[in-house]
C-alpha cells in the first residue's frame, strides 16, 4: 500500500463544504463510539448499521457517502481495539480508552462518493455534500495506477491548507545492488546519530532553530480576543509555523533512513522507548526535536521496500558495555569517552553504535568468524555476504 498527496485547489465555499464533511465524520465516529459504551461487546457490521440509522435520523449526516459514514465508524472500532491490546499487552501507564473527538482534521472515503477527471488531475466528490471538482496540485502522476487500485481517499485540513491523499493498492519494491556493508547506528543528542565506522550526522534540530519565531507567534495569539477573527488569523500563522517544524523534521528522517539504507545490507539501531525518555523534563523537547522513532520507522520502511535487514535491538548497556573486550565500563552521561582497563579508548557513542552492531548481528542469526569477517544471508538468497570488520571494531561472540 503507498500513499500519493496532492493539495486540493478550489473555492472558499468548496473548502466551508469539506468543513461540514470533516464535522459530519467527526459526528459518526463519535455517535459510533457511544453507541459500543452503551453495548459493548457489539462489532463492526453491528456499528455499520447504525451509520444507516443515523442517515436516517440526520438529514445532514445522510449527505455524507455511505461508505466514508462506514470509515468513521471505523476509527471507532480500531479505537476501541488498540484499547484492548494495550490491555492485553499489559502496557504501563495509562491503556488508552477510546475518547471522543473534538478537532478531527479529516475525513475518509473508499470506493465510492469521488470521481477523478479523465485526465487525472482534477477530484470530484459526488456525495449529498457536493463539494463539487477540485484541482489537484502536486507532482506524482496518477496515471500509472487503475481507478480500482484506489482503495481509500483522504481529506486532510492542515493550516496551510486541504489536502487528499490516495491509498493504493500496490506492493512497493525497489530494485538494490548489494554493498556487503553493515552498520550499527546510536542516536543521541549531539550528533544525529554516530555509526560504528565512527561517521557522525550532525543533528538539524529544526524546533530550536525555529523557537524564537514559534514563541513571538505563540505571543501574538495571547494578545488577540478569543473568538475574534483576527485570533483565528493569528493561530493559523502559528499552526503554519509548527507545520513547517513537522515537515523538516520529517524529510530530514527520510533522507537520512533511506541514504543508510542503500548505503548498507544490514542496519541495526537501537529500539528506544521514547514515550518514556521524553518524562525527563530537561531532555523532552530535544529528544522530541531529534525525532528517533520517526526514523526508525522509514529505517524499517525502507529496509522492506530495498530488500535490506534492518534490525533492532535492546539498547540496554550499549554504551556502558567495552565493544573490544565486553567489560561493563559505567559512566555517567556527562562522560563522553569510553575507558577501559583493555586499552579501547573510544567516543562514548562510537563504542554504542559497535555493540549495537553486534547484537543485530546476533539477534539475525550472523555467525560471527575469528578472522574478522561477518558472513549474512540476510536476503533470503544461497550467496552468502562476507563483511568485513576492522581489526578496531573486531566483534566477538
Amino acid at each position: 500500500m503507498i500513499a500519493l498527496e496532492y493539495k486540493l485547489k478550489g473555492k472558499a465555499q468548496q473548502y466551508r463544504i469539506i468543513d461540514d464533511m470533516i464535522r459530519t465524520a467527526q459526528f459518526v465516529r463519535n455517535k459510533a463510539l457511544r453507541y459500543w459504551i452503551d453495548n459493548q461487546g457489539v462489532k463492526l457490521v453491528d456499528l455499520y448499521k447504525q451509520c444507516a440509522i443515523m442517515a436516517k435520523e440526520f438529514e445532514w449526516a445522510g449527505k455524507l457517502n455511505s461508505m466514508a459514514r462506514q470509515a468513521s465508524a471505523e476509527r471507532a472500532i480500531f479505537a476501541v481495539q488498540r484499547f484492548f491490546a494495550n490491555c492485553k499487552a499489559k502496557k504501563p501507564g495509562k491503556k488508552g480508552y477510546p475518547q471522543f473527538n473534538k478537532h478531527t482534521r479529516s475525513v475518509e472515503y473508499k470506493t465510492s462518493g469521488w470521481k477523478l477527471s479523465a485526465d487525472k488531475r482534477c477530484l470530484t466528490f459526488t456525495d449529498g455534500f457536493a463539494a463539487g471538482t477540485f484541482k489537484l496540485v502536486g507532482s506524482r502522476d496518477l496515471h500509472f495506477w487503475a481507478p480500482s487500485e484506489i482503495k481509500r481517499v483522504r481529506v486532510v485540513h492542515r493550516a496551510d491548507g486541504y489536502y487528499v491523499q490516495f491509498c493504493i493498492n500496490v506492493e512497493r519494491m525497489e530494485e538494490s545492488i548489494p554493498t556487503g556493508k553493515a552498520i550499527g547506528i546510536d542516536v543521541g543528542l549531539n550528533h544525529f546519530y554516530t555509526d560504528s565506522n565512527g561517521e557522525t550526522v550532525p543533528n538539524p534540530r529544526p524546533m530550536r532553530k525555529s523557537e524564537k519565531a514559534l514563541k513571538k507567534a505563540q505571543r501574538k495569539v495571547s494578545r488577540k480576543k478569543k473568538g475574534s477573527s483576527n485570533r483565528k488569523k493569528a493561530i493559523n500563522k502559528l499552526g503554519r509555523k509548527h507545520l513547517k517544524v513537522s515537515r523538516q523534521r520529517k524529510d530530514f528522517a527520510i533522507k537520512t533512513a533511506l541514504c543508510v539504507v542503500k548505503s548498507n545490507d544490514f542496519v541495526a539501531y537501537e529500539n528506544l522507548q521514547v514515550k518514556n525518555m521524553v518524562k525527563n523534563h530537561k531532555l523532552a523537547k530535544s529528544i522530541s526535536d531529534a525525532a528517533w522513532s520517526q526514523f526508525a520507522q522509514w529505517l524499517q520502511y525502507f529496509g522492506k521496500v530495498y530488500g535490506k535487514a534492518v534490525i533492532a535491538v535492546a539498547p540496554q548497556y550499549t554504551s556502558q558495555d567495552c565493544s573490544v573486550c565486553g567489560n561493563r565500563v559505567k559512566k555517567s552521561l556527562s562522560i563522553r569517552t569510553h575507558i577501559c582497563g583493555c586499552g579501547a579508548v573510544l567516543d562514548r557513542d562510537h563504542n554504542a553504535a559497535l555493540n549495537i552492531l553486534a547484537l543485530g548481528l546476533r539477534q539475525a542469526g550472523i555467525i560471527l568468524n575469528t578472522v574478522g569477517h561477518t558472513e549474512i544471508n540476510a536476503w533470503g538468497q544461497n550467496d552468502l555476504y562476507s563483511l568485513v570488520v576492522t581489526s578496531t571494531s573486531k566483534l566477538t561472540d
